[in-house]
């Protein structure tokens, strides 16, 4: 008695730069049968049938009302990573698809490039690698300074998985912390000793460190503007690992040129990556890293685990551990 053949699943690719690795592959493989783009594109007729379940990482493929449309039998898609703001969750589910994301695998790697991000700003450390190995360098300056971040003020915008890791972390600097989420989490709050602020404006004006801890929505679009980058103390610094969108970036180019905030530390903008030209990547008071807050060896391999969990779930009928569901 033949095996019964595997579930069709729809990726980009296969490595190179946009692809799925190797290694993720690799897990793919033992539940699904693989589809590349490519080869979907080149056999629409026959593969668009067996085609049960999409991947989606760093964004791609991307999911639309003509790919949905040629998936008879798609049931669900399953996102490598805690942000959908790239897929249209309404259209989808008006498909009869169900979308699914990876929330517990990248709470701690997320975390991780939050806390890094804060003491590279707060000790200026890319600058001062640039100093160290600079050919011109004859001394090291005596006042060039930094700022402490032990016992200072981090005001966590989401409380989420995320922001939570972030708070148990912060609470071994001996921070004081404080959160602004669209509810109070009491029982989290109590856990690290975290303070809640209801209104978002109490809390930029207390912070020495202001993280963006959430999921991009049309609500929250720019929710850090020129007001409350004016609200921020002058010493503060704005540091962001949710999405870049979250930011208006023309009035933080404005608020950095000017000093009305001394720094900023984003691993994520808006597009990605920045124009070369772009005004933020000719200042000296901010670092930018390439979103690389999940990219671990142990998340990515752990995203995938979650996703195919997902998908599984989802294809066999039972309860599905991180189902997104549109507003």
């Amino acid at each position: 008695m033949s095996e019964p053949e595997l579930p069709g699943l729809l990726i980009l690719d296969i490595g190179g730069t946009y692809g799925v690795q190797e290694n993720i592959v690799a897990l793919l493989k033992k539940h699904f049968c693989l589809i590349t783009m490519k080869e979907f594109l080149e056999n629409k007729k026959e593969m668009s049938k067996k085609i049960q379940s999409v991947f989606v990482s760093e964004c791609r493929p991307t999911v639309d009302q003509e790919l949905l449309e040629s998936l008879p039998n798609l049931k669900v898609i399953g996102n490598s990573g805690v942000g959908v703001d790239h897929l249209n969750l309404k259209m989808i589910s008006n498909f009869g698809v169900k979308v699914t994301n990876t929330p517990h695998a990248v709470a701690d790697s997320t975390a991780d490039i939050g806390m890094a991000l804060m003491l590279a700003s707060a000790r200026r450390l890319v600058e001062g690698s640039q100093i160290a190995i600079s050919p011109h360098t004859k001394y090291f300056a005596v006042d060039w300074l930094g700022v402490e971040v032990t016992r200072a003020t981090l005001g966590i915008i989401g409380m989420g998985r995320i922001g939570y890791k972030v708070a148990q972390r912060a609470r071994a600097f001996e921070m004081k912390i404080l959160y602004h989420n669209r509810k109070q989490r009491k029982e989290e709050e109590q856990a690290v000793g975290a303070h809640y602020c209801e209104k978002m404006e109490d809390l930029l004006q207390q912070s020495d460190f202001v993280m963006l801890v959430v999921n991009l929505t049309p609500e929250n679009h720019k929710m850090i503007g020129k007001k409350e980058l004016g609200l921020m103390k002058p010493t503060a610094t704005l540091i962001n690992i949710g999405r870049g969108a979250l930011i208006d970036q023309d009035a933080l180019v404005e608020a950095l040129q000017n000093n009305v905030i001394r720094a900023a530390a984003l691993d994520v903008t808006y597009p990605e990556p920045l124009p070369r030209d772009h005004p933020l990547l000719k200042l000296n008071n901010i670092i930018i890293t390439p979103h690389i807050g999940t990219a671990t060896v142990q998340a990515i391999q752990m995203m995938a685990e979650e996703a195919i969990a997902n998908m599984l779930a989802v294809l066999n009928g039972q309860p599905i551990p991180s189902e997104v569901f549109p507003k």
